[in-house]
């Protein structure tokens, strides 16, 4: 076949597959405008979302942040003011720590409220937690470690368990403390610090009175984990018991 021949076949091919689309369009006009619109409209819809979405998380870090200003705030005493005046607070310090977690309360419950399944929420829930228990409110302390351990998963799971073993510990609730404590420490993730665990666990023994697994437990710090900062207090936990580090004996 000449290559003008070949040239003049291509040509009619194209125009045959031309014609073709033309009247597949023609027939099929209103599909393809409502299907482009259809896949506009998604796309929209999709930026809307992640747009949304930014300013929510943009949002609920903020509030955190504002929350962490009071609970973080300076603790000064008041200073004296003038003759026949109240000593003055100075503005942004409190008095106390128990009066620095009182006034952060409110906001760390709004951020957690109001985001309950974001980081910033979860850490509010989290920090609110810690200050409940810290005021002495440690029945709605644990409540709020509960909706951590419900609501997170990782770090923030094992750290909110551990907030409640130790305000259970601080009322004496010791069973369920040391029982949550030894399971905690059976993990093998990377969330969980294994050797402060076991310290938090052997002081829970010493303060249930059983010295004995207390000693246990100090020793498997100082002997699985040597290099942990733990380690050194472990071995004067057990001197306290009157007991030598197994390393001295």
């Amino acid at each position: 076949m000449k290559r003008t021949e070949r040239h003049h076949l291509k040509e009619n091919e194209f125009a045959e597959w031309l014609l073709g689309a033309r009247e597949w369009y023609g027939a099929n006009r209103n599909l393809v405008i409502y299907g482009g619109l259809a896949i506009i409209i998604v796309a929209i819809g999709v930026v809307a979302t992640v747009i949304v979405r930014q300013n929510t998380a943009s949002t609920a870090t903020r509030m955190l942040a504002e929350a962490m200003v009071i609970a973080e705030a300076p603790v000064m005493p008041p200073t004296a003011g003038e003759a026949g005046k109240p000593p003055m607070q100075a503005t942004g310090t409190y008095a106390s720590d128990k009066a620095r977690l009182e006034a952060a309360l409110p906001s760390l419950l709004a951020v957690a409220d109001s985001y309950p399944n974001l980081e910033p929420g979860v850490m509010a829930r989290y920090r609110a937690a810690a200050a409940l228990v810290a005021v002495g409110r440690t029945a709605d302390g644990i409540e709020r470690y509960r909706e951590v351990v419900a609501k997170a998963k990782g770090v923030y799971q094992v750290m909110a368990k551990l907030g409640i073993a130790d305000a259970q510990l601080t009322i004496g609730q010791y069973e369920p403390a040391l029982a949550s404590l030894k399971e905690i420490a059976q993990q093998t993730t990377d969330e969980v610090p294994v050797d402060g665990v076991l310290m938090q666990l052997a002081r829970g023994y010493r303060l249930a009175g059983k010295n004995d697994e207390a000693r246990k437990t100090f020793r498997r710090v100082a002997d699985e984990f040597p290099q942990s900062p733990y380690a050194q207090i472990a071995r004067r936990e057990m001197d306290a018991l009157d007991i030598a580090p197994a390393a001295t004996r």
